[in-house]
């Protein structure tokens, strides 16, 4: 795990060290244990590297056969098998992210698809003068694009463009209406003009300065009639999902779980417990406020039957007001999801034991866990349709404007996600892996872990349980007003104290209620910046503040008091790092 920057420049142009100065101090957060620089040619990259697996000769760049070389954020799960196949002897190092490189010379731009991992690689191959940049199919590690004076740069994290001083950061108005109204942003575009992503899945070849090639490979499975019956399903489950497990603790460091209690945590806990010896380690988060749901007496069951080392996190009104800055200030990507806090909280308390985390991401969307799938079936006259219908702010009179325009990221990936053979919820899923989970769930994990110099790993998202989850017909899935049937009954045979057929209890945290004791302060203060001046109609903040004990208003105002704080940090570009919420407000 590291953090990864560069530039294949035009011709006739040269990169500055400075540049790369910027982009390490920008991204130096994602790679305390070592810096790598290399040049060549037209070619300037650095990597910030996070010692995980080798910690004695895996220091990068890594160099192939030939003239290539490689710099990458991520790891390669499956890196011990291709070793075997491609012969050990011709390796240099002990590095997983060795494997591309060997891989290209025999796949040339398709070295990817054989990888199971979760990576952002940069490929140069300095006899053919061409850039390779690839992202796993499910958008575990983030990677982004720009073009520069220089030429067209990389890196893991927009701010490192911003750092270097590559490009201003400008808010791209579709977007922020987009996020606004559905707490992240879909596709390629960023909320920033001009800074996009790689899209998951997607390697692009670079040559001269410009993009001259793009190939996509899919997260999910092309799907047949599997003609599984539960038993045989089941069986084929355990085998995906132990071995997934297995092959995500590879690791030369301490690694431990979170652990929410819930089934798919709870799953991946079971699944641990299998295959180790030693107690894991899990942390859980609880809410010290009497309305919140608190799981912690739950998980702490799970964790006693597992035989777990469990540490409990708590995270009240005084965390909200001390983390809040430095967790918009970790989201350069922005994504406006409550969910940001407790990750945030659990990673500030897991890093001084761990260096790698497992999380149960990615469960939900394989196996149908989210309410709105069940909604989607329903036919139309009894509350069914599209999900997301509706914006955060809709009917609130808050916004200047709401354009409908918000939608056209959602609607895309959902028509994208109709493909022939796939039924209604397969489509529902594969629209939410499409982008809910690259550019919300797994954009939280990453930024948040990666603040503390914590790996997050996430073993459902892996192409083995991926074959397994998505091609189970409806009826594994949801089956007597419940998702993620398949999964409760594997969890109900490994661990029985799991309660695995409970109903669903969420994930909630009692933003409202915190704002709520505030809004006295916190909406003149959100109304007066300027951002805020810009999309919200005069008097509405304030009004919204002081109703933020309901769930809507609540949850608008979360949006905009994050948006706020995300905006100082990241667009005026003022240091709200170890400042109170107000401090940083005031600044």
């Amino acid at each position: 795990m590291c953090g990864i920057a560069g530039i294949l420049a035009l011709p006739g142009q040269e990169v500055p060290e400075s540049v790369l100065d910027g982009f390490a101090r920008a991204i130096g957060h994602r790679g305390p244990d070592g810096e790598g620089r290399y040049r060549n040619g037209p070619l300037a990259m650095v990597q910030l590297r996070l010692a995980i697996i080798d910690l004695v000769t895996g220091d990068q760049p890594l160099f192939g056969p030939g003239r290539t070389v490689l710099i990458a954020n991520g790891e390669i799960y499956n890196h011990v098998e291709w070793r075997k196949v491609l012969g050990e002897r011709s390796f240099r190092t002990g590095s997983d992210c060795e494997v591309p490189l060997r891989l290209y010379q025999e796949e040339d731009s398709g070295f990817a698809r054989g990888l199971r991992g979760m990576y952002a690689i940069a490929l140069w191959d300095a006899d053919r003068g061409r850039l390779l940049l690839s992202r796993d199919p499910f958008g575990i590690k983030p990677l982004y694009i720009a073009q520069t004076a220089y030429g067209l740069g990389f890196a893991s994290e927009p701010q490192a463009f911003i750092g270097a001083g590559l490009v201003r950061a400008e808010v791209d108005e579709e977007r922020r209406d987009e996020l606004l109204q559905c707490q992240f942003t879909t596709g390629r575009r960023t909320i920033f003009a001009g800074i996009e992503r790689v899209l998951p899945g997607e390697t692009i070849v670079v040559e001269h300065g410009r993009i001259v090639e793009r190939r996509r490979r899919e997260a999910l499975p092309e799907l047949d009639s599997s003609g599984w019956d539960e038993a045989e399903a089941l069986e084929r489950l355990d085998a995906a999902l132990i071995d997934s497990v297995r092959v995500h603790e590879r690791s030369d460091v301490p690694y431990g779980l979170f652990l929410s209690g819930g089934v798919d945590s709870s799953a991946i806990l079971a699944a641990m417990t299998r295959i180790g010896d030693a107690p894991v380690r899990a942390y859980t988060v609880g809410f010290d406020v009497p309305q919140a749901r608190d799981e912690r007496a739950h998980a702490a069951a799970v964790a006693r039957a597992a035989g777990a080392d469990h540490v409990e996190v708590s995270f009240g009104i005084d965390d909200f007001w001390r983390l809040l800055p430095d967790v918009a200030a970790a989201m350069d990507d922005p994504a406006a999801d409550y969910a940001v806090l407790p990750t945030y909280r659990l990673a500030e308390a897991a890093r001084s034991d761990v260096k790698v985390v497992l999380s149960g991401e990615g469960g939900d969307e394989l196996f149908a866990g989210y309410g709105r799938y069940r909604k989607v079936l329903r036919p139309r006259l009894l509350g069914g349709g599209r999900m997301r219908r509706s914006g955060s702010f809709d009917g609130l009179g808050v916004l200047r404007q709401t354009s409908p325009l918000w939608r056209a990221g959602l609607d895309a990936a959902w028509q994208d996600s109709a493909r022939p053979g796939r039924s209604l919820l397969q489509q529902a899923q594969a629209s939410d892996i499409a982008d809910w989970l690259p550019n919300d769930l797994l954009t939280k994990l990453d930024r948040c872990l990666m603040a503390h110099g914590v790996e997050g790993r996430v073993p459902f998202l892996d192409p083995h349980v991926a074959d397994v989850a998505f091609r189970l017909p409806d009826g594994l899935k949801l089956r007597d007003g419940r998702g993620k049937y398949l999964l409760r009954r594997w969890l109900h045979g490994a661990m029985p104290q799991a309660d695995a057929f409970s109903a669903k209890r969420g994930f909630t945290v009692p933003v409202g209620a915190w704002i709520a004791a505030r809004a006295d302060t916190l909406g003149p203060l959100v109304a007066a910046q300027p951002a805020i001046a810009r999309i919200a109609r005069d008097g509405r903040v304030a009004r919204l503040f002081a109703a933020a004990g309901g769930r809507r208003e609540g949850f608008a105002a979360w949006t905009l008091l994050f948006y706020a704080l995300w905006h100082r940090r990241h667009v005026d570009g003022l240091d709200t790092g170890g400042l109170s919420l107000e401090a940083a407000l005031r600044a």
